[in-house]
């Protein structure tokens, strides 16, 4: 009988699609929102809305790109102490590997035979002591630059399907109705995918990504036309 193991190994582009998606969906469908119940042309809310997301692609592009960088850079960096303390330190060092064999249950004789096996190659000796000392898997080389592109993408997209609305109507209050329509079945469609495929309650998890954009995009409105009545 075969067994199918089914994991989840694209955790980090998953991860960018996710940060991406949400807030490209959420902030661009709550500035049109705030911008519905300030301004009477759908031109301004379209111009508006595309800077936005402009801007808003480039800067989360920018940040998934930094953090790539600092992942990469983090681990070469502890990847450079581990090689210089098991050349200094060995028998430090191999009393670390017995510690983390004993976690997992086993007796000195073992633990001195596995750590002595694993300390014949400086490598795996080091590679070992990254995953299981410091929790640290290496990022993949291109990281930063995937990262980038990813999250970006994914806001481009993500935000304009709210604003695709206000092109194919006349107002805007019949584009802020359309809008939100849009963007609720997206927010709902998106929100269970992403809690699909992490493994949490698909429903659950859709309701609670539709609630966060709704409520994000009627505190834009209330507050822009609040301010607009305070001052007209």
């Amino acid at each position: 009988m075969t067994h199918t193991e089914e994991h989840l190994k694209s955790s980090a582009f998953i991860t960018d699609i996710v940060i991406g998606m949400s807030d490209g969906l959420t902030v661009p469908f709550a500035l049109a929102a705030g911008l519905s119940g300030a301004v009477t042309d759908n031109t301004i809310i379209i111009t508006a809305g595309i800077a936005e997301i402009v801007a808003g692609c480039i800067a989360m592009g920018l940040g998934g790109y930094l953090a790539g960088r600092t992942e990469l850079e983090h681990y070469e960096s502890e990847l450079n102490r581990e090689y210089a303390e098991v050349e200094t330190v060995p028998e430090k060092e191999l009393q670390e590997v017995k510690e983390v064999f004993a976690e997992y249950g086993i007796d000195d004789a073992g633990q001195t035979l596995l750590a002595n096996q694993l300390a014949k190659d400086k490598k795996k000796w080091v590679d070992f002591m990254m995953k299981f000392e410091l929790g640290l898997e290496e990022p993949h080389p291109d990281r930063a630059r995937n990262s980038a592109l990813t999250i970006g993408g994914a806001y481009f997209v993500g935000g304009l399907l709210p604003l695709t609305a206000y092109i194919f109507t006349d107002t805007p209050i019949h584009g802020l109705i359309t809008s939100a329509c849009i963007t609720t079945l997206c927010l709902f469609v998106f929100g269970y995918f992403k809690s699909k495929i992490t493994g949490q309650h698909p429903v659950t998890g859709a309701l609670k990504v539709t609630s966060i954009g709704l409520i994000a995009a009627a505190a834009a409105y209330l507050v822009a036309t609040g301010f607009d009545r305070m001052f007209s």
